[in-house]
């Protein structure tokens, strides 16, 4: 492969990981608090013992588990990009083989 092709797909890579960890920054900081919140539902449902209450607490639980599996796709996601970087840069270094 030319290195200039090399290159130019290590950049794309580069600024994929650099995006992909920006998001899971803020996707880090949200879940914190989606976390707090379905811990203030479970508390209000445990003490309220109502249907609404309740619900409250599956829906905000619900979310929580939604943003874990999405930050778990999305660190799954840096590994492969980081796996990517090295290769392009191994190859870069070392050349092709």
């Amino acid at each position: 492969m030319h290195r200039t092709i090399i290159e130019r797909r290590l950049s794309d890579a580069h600024q994929r990981l650099v995006r992909a960890r920006g998001e899971l920054a803020v996707l880090d900081e949200q879940l914190v608090v989606v976390n707090e919140i379905a811990d203030d539902t479970r508390l209000r449902a445990l003490v309220a013992e109502t249907p609404v209450a309740a619900k409250e607490h599956d829906e905000a639980s619900r979310q929580a588990t939604a943003m874990l599996r999405t930050r778990q796709a999305l660190v799954e996601q840096i590994a492969d990009l980081e796996r990517r970087q090295d290769d392009l840069l191994e190859r870069l270094v070392v050349g092709p083989g």
